[in-house]
């Protein structure tokens, strides 16, 4: 009842007067029935423009984080979080990962849509990354379809780092769904697990036709604070001398 009061009559009518986002492809989400939606992921926002363009409802896994702010902020962004239908996971692996793996057979169980980031992260840059292999393990198990999903404009509404979004149209475009059953049996199979999660990026790379990087987003991110690290050590040590 919330989510669905969130979607109709709280943020849904809102959100779409003041940025009017339009999307291509809708018909490809099928009516019924569990399924992946598999997007880039440009910024926040993007957790937002999706589920409130297309009919069925959607859960989306969401870092944890999101949901232990402090303050007035951490609470408004829990509440929203919930409120759309994300899910809370932590991305530290191990057991957290077999965790995150059992939440999203769960929502599928239920044959319902799940939201799914193949690049772990948002992308620091605009360019599409590497995926990690967790979708496929994630759809191979729960013999599921993968629709790839291609945000447009969402960076530069909302970039990363910025907390109030410019008013301007962003939009989404929906691929035909990817069926990995000739595959069933092999989840397992750490080389057919990249080989499926290849074949999503390269569908979406070819959908929204963004730049491609076959490295992860998160290695990309690390060494980018590692250069910012070193560039001001010297100025640090400058001033302390």
């Amino acid at each position: 009842m919330f989510y669905w009061l969130m979607k109709y009559i709280v943020v849904g009518p809102i959100v779409k007067a003041i940025f009017r986002p339009w999307i291509i492809g809708v018909e490809n989400i099928p009516p019924t029935g569990g399924a992946i939606l598999a997007s880039n992921h440009l910024s926040v926002a993007d957790s937002v423009f999706l589920p409130l363009m297309i009919e069925r409802p959607m859960t989306f896994l969401a870092k944890a984080e999101y949901f232990t702010g402090k303050g007035l902020k951490g609470w408004a962004t829990k509440w929203f979080m919930k409120g759309t239908g994300q899910i809370p996971i932590d991305r530290s692996g191990g057991s957290a990962s077999e965790a995150a793996l059992n939440t999203a057979l769960q929502v599928l169980g239920r044959d319902d849509l799940l939201g799914i980031y193949p690049e772990g992260t948002r992308s620091p840059d605009g360019i599409l990354y590497r995926g990690r292999t967790g979708i496929a393990r994630m759809a191979m198990e729960a013999k599921v379809p993968v629709i790839p999903v291609v945000m447009v404009d969402t960076d530069t509404m909302m970039p990363i780092g910025r907390s109030i979004p410019r008013v301007m149209r962003v939009g989404m475009v929906i691929g035909k769904p990817l069926d990995f059953s000739r595959y069933e049996g092999m989840e397992n199979d750490r080389y057919v697990l990249r080989s499926v999660t290849d074949e999503i990026m390269v569908s979406l790379q070819q959908l929204g036709q963004q730049k491609y990087r076959d490295v992860y987003a998160s290695s990309v991110k690390k060494q980018r604070s590692s250069m910012d690290d070193a560039v001001s050590e010297p100025v640090t040590d400058a001033v302390a001398g």
